[in-house]
């Protein structure tokens, strides 16, 4: 990026606001670490989630009496899920620019301060950026849907599967013969319910719900990656096409199960059954280390968002930061300083232009380009 015209700090135009660069930033980037001080640390975290998720899965199935052995594979793959992401989380914020997101971010997620001014923002910003993704409809309606149907299809799977896999949940008949079950929790009996029901046929085809509502959401986008020149040209195949295609195998075979069993008396369970875990058994060892990674990283966004939001209100002082060239609003002035702060732990040398508007950016950018670039030619 070329650099600003002046050498030192812009001088802002007549009437603009004054600036203090320099000034202490009190999310200051800590001393940098060595690459293999940060994969020790995330090492050890990642050893101590699993851990965790291995003792609860032993105490949540009541000493395992409730585990089922046939699941196996899938709780194992959940501990090394939870190791993964552990390890992989902790590496991102490492980085300067992530640690800096992450302290701003969690820190506005969980301030008393903020849900006292604003006891509402931090609901409504987790219904319509982490739920509805509003953000999304902006770029495309079509892009929108499907990722909704992709998002809460996989809510749906994630909150059965889960749990069944660690036997937290079982489903017991009430009678030994006959419809009538039992869903218990932690040995609890919760609910009990016709299997004949509209609400037994909801508990027992939740995972084929989950599935239908996937396979359209995750065909449409590798449909798109199929035809859109725009996605074709930054495409890569394990990170853009190996996740739809994933879920898109989990998808299908599931319900092939649900057919095998209802229309062919079980014929072919069995291949249908291995298939179906492999798929499930890769997609959650390959989730922290490929593009479902931003399901974790989500989150700290939208702490982001709010600290963004928190700061513009105008009953807390909020400053907004004006462009030093034209004087137009481009964000309030913690986020613009927080930015700055990144630039600076990064080393990029590019705080000063944090704070002109995109307009400016290209008109200085073009200025310096005429008179240093093009000085010699006519």
């Amino acid at each position: 990026m070329t650099e600003p015209p002046q050498t030192a700090e812009p001088t802002p135009p007549p009437g603009g606001p004054a600036r203090t660069p320099g000034a202490t930033d009190p999310a200051a980037a800590d001393p940098p670490q060595s690459p293999g001080a940060v994969r020790r640390r995330a090492s050890l975290v990642g050893a101590v989630v699993s851990a965790l998720l291995v003792v609860a899965i032993v105490l949540g199935s009541r000493l395992l009496r409730d585990f089922d052995s046939a699941l196996l594979p899938y709780a194992v793959a959940t501990v090394f899920l939870a190791f993964g992401v552990a390890y992989r989380y902790t590496v991102w914020i490492s980085a300067p620019g992530a640690r800096r997101l992450f302290r701003k971010g969690w820190g506005s997620f969980f301030s008393v301060a903020n849900f006292r001014s604003a006891p509402t923002a931090l609901p409504r910003m987790i219904a319509t950026y982490l739920g509805f993704q509003k953000f999304l409809g902006a770029r495309s309606h079509a892009r929108w849907a499907a990722h909704q149907l992709i998002f809460w299809g996989c809510l749906l799977a994630a909150a059965i599967t889960f749990p069944l896999t660690w036997g937290w949940f079982t489903f017991t008949s009430s009678t030994g013969a006959g419809p009538g079950y039992e869903m218990r929790i932690w040995g609890f009996e919760i609910l009990g319910f016709d299997s004949l029901s509209v609400l037994g046929w909801l508990m027992f085809h939740g995972l084929d719900i989950a599935a239908v509502l996937v396979i359209p959401g995750a065909g449409y986008f590798l449909w798109r990656r199929m035809k859109d020149r725009g996605a074709i040209t930054g495409q890569r195949f394990a990170y853009d096409l190996v996740p739809l295609l994933a879920l898109i195998v989990i998808s299908v075979t599931g319900l092939l199960l649900t057919f095998s069993s209802i229309f062919l008396h079980g014929g072919g369970y069995e291949f249908l059954a291995v298939l179906h875990m492999v798929s499930v058994v890769f997609t959650l060892i390959y989730i922290p280390f490929g593009k479902f990674f931003h399901i974790v990283q989500r989150p700290a966004a939208v702490g982001m968002q709010l600290f963004k939001y928190t700061s513009s209100r105008k009953d807390e002082g909020g400053e907004v930061f004006a462009c030093r060239r034209c004087g137009r609003p481009i964000d309030t002035a913690p986020y613009v300083e927080n930015l700055q702060g990144t630039m600076r732990d990064l080393d990029l040398g590019f705080a000063d232009w944090a704070e002109y508007c995109p307009r400016c950016k290209r008109v200085l950018r073009g200025t310096a380009y005429l008179d240093h670039v093009k000085k010699g030619f006519k």
